[in-house]
């Protein structure tokens, strides 16, 4: 029996080459028994021993929030922003898992014991080339990678824990069948979820933890985990039958049933980051002390992560950064994160000591910045185009035209050109429901729309912006839940970071950035239609059913009445408005900006 009631487990160690021939052994469950969640991973033959002795160094690969983005994304959600030693900053165009390869490759170049890991959202909100086969393309390009071990992250989650078993067991997709190339045989990495559990189990989900072996026979354990916070970014009916625990009992208890088996080098895999306004991409993260810029959540759990836990490889809040924390012991610990989408990649590089620990202060850890320039591994193009060519009759199919750039997600501003129009579209897709207005939360919308060429936007474009076919609801608020809504933009979870909604045409009002939570909403400045909103009027308001759920904090959603809608999803009003707006001749322009005014910031 094993440590959680399991019994029966085969293992066996395995040599794995990658991309680059770099020879790793590892130790991996054998059988379909390796999937299995909730079970720990046994170690090859020194199983309950002691770690091999000896001065060794170790490389750890770190990538985080891929999220199938197998080609570079475009435009500003796909750049790289480094602070400039002279002010201002410099912006890389970056990713692409074929060119991610290439500089993978050459950073494990001379590294005998070289780890490939992740911490979450590799798969879910991604581009049609993945998404249209449920993300098995980026299954098999992270395989052909060379990737270990990854924590889940939210995204995981976006089609439920049913999807993300089959993802990692293998199988057909229940509706939708095999993909083509055959049927699909799971991850021959493992996935991690220690901190999820099925309601009223105590049983992870997935596995809590898994250990490596090294070809010196040196162990070293990685525990995975999600944020606590998840449901607050995930679809409500998603997870009904899921519970996400407080992450650091969870590193507590499964750091000691490491220790207890002799693993004594321990990592953790972590999907959760800074605050928006952090550090990332500013400079120096401990220049006034360990730690000293980082900001959000990730902090205080690494302040809070027992001392045994060597090092921490953080994602979620997808901007890179290199840092160190003191642990409860006071001693520096190295908490990293890469940019995500593929524009970097950690290159983790320190040493284990004679009794197999990590050695603190031969921690080195870079930010590899993955120019799209770079010549793609041909091995990973060739994967990539193999699936590129299986989406194309449905990639391809032109919807619509644009003018000039529609900047969204990688957009510095609150009020969006592309949020704007989506919402727009959103409003006008649900006129049959009596729409008055539309609001989106800008997590729904995923890229930017760039203009190419005659501005021409084809059916993958669209998708990349909205990939998850969230079905739109139109509910009746009065005008007091109105207000409170644009209020939760600043305050309860989302009082440390604000979250502008963005908002359809007709839907106006002003903010005050000096001052504080829900009082930054000037409630006499809201307008519908240019009417002042009242109390004790209706309005009825589109969103997507993620927010009419409560979801990212907006609570007061799930008292809207007589709701209405499911049969359009936000993609299916974003081409709609695309045909029937625009031409070859007659390009939609971005919408005008305005709708939140702001008197200071």
């Amino acid at each position: 029996m094993n440590a959680y009631g399991g019994s029966g487990l085969g293992f066996a160690v395995r040599c794995v080459a990658g991309v680059v021939g770099v020879g790793l052994c590892v130790s991996v469950a054998s059988g379909a028994a390796a999937a299995r969640a909730g079970s720990a991973e046994a170690v090859g033959a020194k199983a309950g021993g002691a770690g091999a002795v000896g001065d060794v160094a170790v490389q750890l690969v770190a990538l985080n929030d891929l999220h199938g983005n197998l080609d570079p994304v475009e435009g500003p959600a796909g750049a790289v922003r480094r602070a400039a030693s002279g002010g201002g900053g410099r912006g890389v165009q970056a990713g692409g898992i074929g060119q991610v390869a290439t500089l993978v490759g050459k950073a494990r170049a001379g590294q005998a014991n070289s780890l490939t890991v992740a911490a979450g959202d590799m798969i879910g909100g991604s581009p049609l080339l993945s998404a249209l086969f449920h993300d098995e393309p980026t299954v098999e390009a992270l395989e052909l990678l060379g990737l270990d071990v990854s924590s889940v992250g939210n995204h995981e989650f976006d089609e439920g824990p049913r999807e993300l078993e089959r993802m990692v067991r293998g199988g057909c997709h229940p509706e939708d069948g095999c993909a083509p190339g055959g049927a699909y045989d799971g991850t021959e990495f493992p996935y991690l979820a220690a901190n999820v559990t099925r309601k009223g189990s105590s049983e992870p989900l997935l596995r809590p933890y898994s250990v490596k072996t090294l070809p010196g026979g040196q162990r070293i354990g990685f525990i995975g985990l999600v944020t606590k916070d998840a449901p607050q970014a995930i679809n409500a009916s998603q997870v009904r039958d899921v519970e996400f625990h407080d992450e650091v009992p969870v590193v507590k208890r499964y750091s000691e049933v490491l220790k207890r088996q002799g693993v004594e080098a321990q990592v953790l895999l972590v999907h959760e980051g800074e605050a928006s306004n952090g550090v990332a991409g500013s400079g120096d993260c401990d220049a006034d002390g360990p730690g000293s810029r980082l900001r959000g959540r990730i902090k205080g759990i690494a302040e809070r992560t027992p001392s045994a836990v060597d090092l921490i490889v953080s994602g979620h809040s997808h901007d890179s950064y290199e840092c160190t924390v003191d642990d409860p012991a006071g001693k520096p610990r190295s908490v990293t994160q890469a940019d995500s989408f593929g524009r970097s990649f950690t290159d983790l590089r320190f040493r284990l000591g004679e009794g197999g620990d990590v050695v603190r202060g031969s921690v080195k850890a870079v930010n590899r910045v993955v120019p799209v320039g770079t010549p793609k591994q041909p091995a990973m193009s060739r994967l990539v185009e193999t699936w590129r060519e299986r989406s194309a009759k449905v990639a391809d199919r032109t919807v619509g035209y644009i003018s000039a750039d529609l900047p969204g997600r990688g957009s510095t501003k609150k009020e969006t050109p592309l949020g704007s129009l989506l919402a727009d579209a959103q409003k006008e897709a649900t006129r049959g429901h009596g729409a008055d207005l539309a609001l989106l939360n800008p997590g729904g919308m995923r890229a930017d729309l760039v203009h190419k060429g005659d501005g021409a936007v084809t059916y993958a474009d669209a998708f990349r912006t909205q990939p998850f076919g969230t079905p739109l609801v139109t509910m009746t608020l009065t005008g007091a839940q109105l207000i409170a809504v644009l209020k939760e933009q600043f305050s309860g979870g989302n009082a440390e970071e604000p979250r502008f909604l963005q908002l359809s045409s007709g839907l106006k009002y002003s903010v005050d950035m000096s001052r504080s939570g829900a009082a930054r909403v000037l409630t006499e400045t809201v307008q519908v239609k240019g009417d002042r909103v009242r109390a004790a009027e209706t309005y009825r308001v589109t969103v997507n059913d993620f927010l009419a759920n409560g979801g990212n904090g907006f609570t007061t959603f799930r008292e809207g009445t007589d709701r209405d809608g499911g049969e359009v999803t936000d993609l299916d009003a974003l081409v709609q408005y695309l045909e029937k707006n625009s031409g070859p001749g007659s390009p939609l322009d971005p919408p005008s900006a305005g709708r939140i005014s702001f008197l200071k910031e």
